[in-house]
């Protein structure tokens, strides 16, 4: 009982970055134990074999040329997803009158499988212009959602004083709107990303958009090359984590200037 009277706590960074590796390389001997239990490359490739596929990709042209097309087409929509998120938090959290009329189609959105928003989109747009639409659908509730519940979060104490002492509306937007807003910001910024590049890989997958990610994952099923299936899910999975971990560092880079 006393373990579970304590108060939760968090390792230190050297104990979390040892911990993270012994994972890793748990996992990665897990995925060789099932490799040679099933010893068949074509279920499940080994961990090496899968690496060495990726190497080999790395080294041509076309490896980066497709993997640079498919990040300029998720960043345009997780890009334009932010920014109308943004403007769409502010509405409905400074005109509450606009809500319903801006809940209701966001609360669709969360609500529809990718699947369902690519085979409709496939009806009125291009490959090429899938996934851009399908990473703004699915980052645009989260945007929104959260830059909303920040303003909303706002002390209306702060609020009083900034109209006591007569603040500009831009000292007050600077000093009270974004310090209140920030952490909620940051949270859609970084989950928002993940959503972004996993429905926009997906939307290449079943739209089979050239020179992208998800075709050459297509491919690979296709022709059962799994040690090449295993390689670009790899990538998907090494963007990812390297675009999170920027992203907070970019955050907190900001959050320390802020408080200069």
């Amino acid at each position: 009982m006393r373990r579970w009277q304590s108060r939760p706590g968090r390792l230190n960074k050297r104990a979390t970055n040892v911990l993270s590796v012994a994972a890793l390389l748990f996992w990665l001997l897990f995925w060789l134990f099932l490799a040679k239990k099933i010893d068949l490359s074509l279920l499940l490739p080994y961990p090496q074999e899968a690496l060495k596929t990726l190497f080999r990709l790395a080294t041509t042209s076309q490896f980066w040329l497709v993997v640079l097309a498919s990040m300029m087409r998720i960043i345009s929509g997780f890009t334009l997803a932010v920014v109308l998120g943004i403007l769409l938090g502010s509405l409905t959290a400074f005109f509450p009158f606009f809500r319903p009329f801006v809940a209701l189609p966001m609360n669709i959105i969360k609500a529809t499988p990718v699947a369902s928003f690519v085979i409709l989109a496939l009806v009125w747009l291009s490959s090429q212009s899938l996934s851009i639409f399908i990473c703004f659908l699915m980052v645009l509730p989260l945007v929104w959602m959260n830059i909303e519940a920040g303003l909303l979060q706002v002390d209306e104490d702060l609020l009083e004083m900034a109209r006591a002492y007569r603040f500009s509306a831009g000292k007050t937007i600077r000093t009270i709107y974004l310090p209140a807003v920030r952490p909620f910001f940051a949270n859609a910024i970084i989950l928002g990303f993940g959503y972004a590049w996993k429905s926009g890989v997906a939307a290449e997958v079943l739209g089979l958009t050239d020179k992208s990610i998800g075709a050459k994952l297509y491919e690979a099923k296709i022709y059962l090359e799994t040690p090449e299936l295993f390689a670009w899910t790899i990538v998907v999975i090494i963007i990812s984590l390297l675009a999170e971990n920027a992203m907070s560092y970019l955050l907190r880079q900001e959050r320390r200037r802020m408080k200069k």
